[in-house]
């Protein structure tokens, strides 16, 4: 079936912006040896009970292998330091793991393997499609809607990496910036209940909940970038109308 294909031979779905990343960055990896199938996996309920793989929790998983088992794409990013613009690039590996978790509120989720970065955090795929990490809390925290929308956000963020990131500088925080910066447009494949994007062609803002088990209301943040001396100049008056308020 159509859904099953590889995503770097079946981009279907993806906007123009992903299907660039992957195809400038991406590559597909062999898998590194045989597995068990999902189907045939004994996993821990939410009680501590042994119990066989259930059908939508196998569909899931092996779904996850098929669409992007062995997936690799670059992201760059950037950051301010004293005054000048660094741009870094990060691998991200779509690699399935060996832990499977029953959510208490509904289905299953299982990991794989994410940025290819020493970090404590596990990246996770729910059997409702949600994307998630979980900080060592044992908690599914989501991070995106789903797996295409986190390419999505990746994507922008390679795309404003060569733009100027807002410098802390400015003394204000930056979500409450970011609410008072108007004239962008919202991109709905990078959009859901914790992150947002929205972008002009000077300025872009990506808002998300922050990623921690220890705050049940996982307050927002937000990054901003500018491009050119508009983009600066809207984002400085913005953060000047914020002040002025206080």
């Amino acid at each position: 079936m159509k859904c099953w294909m590889h995503i770097l031979d079946d981009p279907d779905g993806l906007s123009a912006r992903a299907r660039d990343l992957l195809s400038r960055t991406g590559w597909r990896e062999p898998p590194p040896g045989p597995r068990l199938a999902t189907d045939f996996l004994q996993v821990r309920d939410h009680a501590g009970r042994s119990v066989r793989a259930p059908v939508m929790l196998a569909i899931r998983r092996e779904g996850f292998e098929h669409r992007y088992g062995g997936l690799r794409y670059q992201v760059r990013n950037n950051y301010t330091f004293d005054g000048e613009n660094h741009q870094v690039t990060r691998a991200w590996h779509y690699d399935l793991g060996q832990y499977v978790h029953e959510d208490p509120a509904r289905g299953w989720y299982f990991d794989w393997f994410g940025e290819h970065v020493s970090s404590p955090v596990r990246f996770l795929a729910h059997t409702d499609g949600r994307a998630g990490v979980d900080d060592g809390g044992g908690k599914f925290l989501e991070i995106a809607p789903s797996i295409p929308a986190l390419i999505e956000s990746h994507a922008l963020t390679d795309m404003v990496a060569a733009w100027d990131r807002t410098p802390l500088k400015l003394k204000v925080d930056g979500y409450a910036l970011a609410q008072r910066i108007s004239g962008l447009t919202s991109i709905p494949e990078a959009f859901g209940p914790t992150i947002r994007w929205r972008v002009s062609d000077t300025v872009a803002v990506q808002e998300f909940r922050h990623w921690s088990s220890q705050e049940p209301t996982r307050r927002w943040r937000a990054f901003i970038w500018t491009r050119g001396t508009d983009g600066r100049h809207q984002v400085e008056h913005a953060a000047q109308a914020l002040q002025a308020d206080r």
